[in-house]
């Protein structure tokens, strides 16, 4: 499977389109739009929260609520577009146009200025509009469709936040579903109560100070089949894969599997997990430190990724830069921003990881359809079984 996506933060839509899913796979346009406005909720979210409510629309490859095979293509209206059609217009207009809005002022830790040098533009917004975070609403909706294909095959996604700033909450093993229950009640995704009080004081805290906090979140994937992956070739290892998907989500900055860099520290005895057999459950792990990995393959046991989420760039107390025309400093320019987006990152972290472990899962058990699929994943089992 494959996918490409298209679209500005300020232009029309945003597009994708999704490549080798399979026919006959019953979606849920409902479940979509429920995991794009997971995306959007979250304590510390801006003001384009409240102009957009996206909704998904099917423009090919579905029809009568199934896939039909052919290719996926999805679109998410931007309705802020309205406001923005004479600035960011296909059509061209002339230089000393009022609706050019020219930005010549790079925001320090955003793609601006680096951007600008690699595709020789002398007007950032030609960078800013597509490098900026809302692309991840395309990244969300398929991964919503690579989740709807796993569930079929009782593979199930749940996400929670473990750090806001200074502020840690204690990690749960809840079981998956009241772990989701719990979670989507709660504005920062946490289960753990004392410290999503401390982490509400230390966002109202940031924003009267016109600054950001980041975080560190945590997916959890359960009833995936041993054997996803492959140790044959770097590029195939499923943990390098879901590790680069990570953190190609924009302002994250770091990825660990299992008790991560946590291992470091530790004894090897005290780090690899014993394998276990019983005759009713076959081979299984007694722990998890290696996060569901070996080898660059699944052991049968939950995936566990956490990423690490920096600041958002983009402050009301701006910091200092350079005039890509004069060269001389001045104060950054203020665009709309949130104040903590790490509850709403972890809904985009757990589609990114959810679109991988779809990916893995359609190079082993691969069909057209899903009848084909279910075929071979029913047959894999057995061999698994009398191994």
């Amino acid at each position: 499977m494959r996918y490409l996506t298209s679209g500005e933060t300020h232009g029309p839509q945003l597009t994708a389109i999704v490549e080798g899913m399979p026919s006959n796979l019953d979606l849920s346009e409902e479940q979509l739009n429920e995991q794009l406005g997971r995306r959007q909720k979250g304590y510390g979210r801006g003001l384009r929260m409240q102009i957009e409510k996206d909704t998904i629309q099917f423009r090919g490859g579905v029809r009568h609520g199934r896939t039909t095979g052919a290719p996926i293509t999805l679109v998410v209206e931007n309705n802020d577009w309205k406001h923005w059609t004479k600035i960011m217009g296909a059509e061209p207009v002339p230089e000393d146009s009022e609706g050019r809005r020219r930005i010549n002022r790079p925001r320090p830790g955003h793609a601006d200025l680096n951007g600008g040098i690699k595709y020789n533009q002398r007007d950032m917004r030609n960078i800013l509009e597509r490098s900026s975070a809302r692309e991840t609403t395309m990244r969300v909706a398929i991964g919503a469709l690579a989740k709807q294909l796993l569930a079929e095959f009782g593979i199930k996604t749940a996400v929670q936040v473990l750090r806001i700033g200074d502020v840690t909450a204690e990690r749960s093993d809840l079981p998956i579903d009241e772990l989701v229950r719990i979670t989507e009640e709660s504005p920062v995704r946490v289960v753990d109560k004392e410290a999503e009080a401390k982490m509400i004081a230390a966002i109202d805290a940031a924003k009267a100070d016109g600054d950001t906090l980041g975080g560190v979140v945590e997916v959890v994937i359960e009833g995936v089949p041993v054997g996803l992956g492959s140790h044959v070739q770097w590029d195939r290892k499923l943990d390098g894969r879901i590790a680069q998907a990570v953190v190609s989500i924009q302002a994250f900055k770091g990825v660990e599997f299992g008790i991560g860099f946590e291992a470091a520290e530790r004894r090897g005895s005290k780090v690899h997990d014993e394998i276990r057999y019983e005759q009713d459950r076959g081979f299984y792990r007694a722990t998890n430190r290696a996060g569901g990995f070996e080898g660059g393959m699944t052991t049968g046991e939950p995936i566990v990724v956490r990423g690490v989420m920096k600041p958002i760039s983009t402050l009301y107390k701006a910091l200092p830069s350079v005039d890509i025309d004069t060269k001389e400093a001045f104060t950054a320019q203020i665009e709309r921003s949130d104040t903590c987006a790490v509850p709403a990152a972890g809904v985009i972290m757990e589609h990114v990881v959810a679109w991988e472990v779809a990916q893995a899962f359609m190079e082993k058990f691969g069909g057209d359809s899903m009848e084909e699929i279910r075929t071979n994943y029913t047959n894999y089992l057995k061999q698994v079984e009398q191994y």
